[in-house]
């Protein structure tokens, strides 16, 4: 409670603004049943919650965000860009600060692009993504070698052959995972990622005679092979979920691979990659 009057003041506000806004505030973060416990016992989501709804509730004319998005469930997150709309709609700055994609392009109209601290570059948002996907974002190859997922799980292996292809050609994923105790493997899978950081697919890897079972020392390998891949052109990143005996997490940016682009059927020019979503979906067209 305390803590919310103390920033309102430190922004410049008198304590009848932060008064009148006060409920709004605890009503957007969340926090009514803490309202009285000390900031310092929150959890980092918990703070991050309080501090973007008391400044973006006491009408700055400058709202700078820094990567609040990090924090926070897909309600909240909903919450916080729908409240930063409303101050760029009010004719106030958003400065947003992000690695969302998807959120800088929902909600902002000016891009710069920072690299070490310098402006690489100022212009429309499309043009800043478009130019940090092409030059910034550093691919994988796949793991060759050996990750740790647990204290005693490691992944030695991830590929994608080929890597490259087109969405109608065969693609074969080879995963394996070695284990140095004996480990029961109830859920696996892939998770196939765009660039911009949603989530596209999950190719499921369960096997329907049960869990895997991993004797201590020793490695399972599978294959899964994809007669097609129906995604639209562009790079895409390769995660794992893993749910055994002592590890429950999800293991993103392994792979990367490369959906090359493909005639139409119909001999059509293909639409740019950037209006059709993630998904291909062609159906034959009659005149009726």
């Amino acid at each position: 409670r305390e803590n919310i009057f103390l920033n309102g003041a430190i922004l410049g506000m008198s304590k009848a603004e932060i008064r009148k806004k006060f409920d709004e505030i605890v009503a957007f973060a969340e926090v009514e049943r803490f309202l009285d416990t000390p900031v310092k016992r929150y959890s980092s989501g918990m703070y991050v919650r309080l501090a973007f709804a008391v400044a973006a509730h006491l009408e700055p004319e400058i709202l700078v965000v820094d990567e609040v998005l990090a924090v926070g469930d897909a309600e909240f997150q909903k919450k916080c860009l729908g409240k930063m709309q409303d101050v760029a709609k009010g004719g106030r700055t958003v400065l947003f600060v992000s690695h969302n994609l998807s959120a800088v392009k929902t909600l902002c109209t000016r891009c710069l692009l920072l690299k070490s601290g310098r402006v690489m570059l100022d212009k429309t948002v499309d043009d800043a993504v478009a130019h940090y996907l092409r030059f910034d974002a550093v691919p994988s190859s796949g793991v060759s070698g050996s990750i740790k997922l647990g204290d005693t799980v490691f992944l030695t292996e991830l590929t994608a052959k080929p890597s490259a292809f087109c969405r109608d050609q065969e693609v074969t994923f080879t995963i394996e995972i070695a284990a140095q105790t004996n480990e029961i493997i109830s859920d696996l899978a892939l998770i196939v990622y765009a660039v911009t950081g949603e989530r596209v697919s999950v190719i499921d890897l369960r096997s329907a005679t049960g869990a895997y079972k991993v004797e201590g020392k020793s490695k399972i390998r599978l294959h899964t092979k994809l007669p097609n891949l129906p995604l639209v052109e562009a790079d895409y990143h390769v995660g794992l979920w893993l749910n055994s005996t002592t590890v429950s997490k999800i293991f993103t940016n392994l792979l990367t691979f490369r959906i090359l682009p493909s005639e139409r059927i119909d001999g059509l020019v293909q639409r740019e990659p950037q209006y059709r979503g993630f998904v291909e979906l062609n159906g034959k067209v009659e005149v009726v």
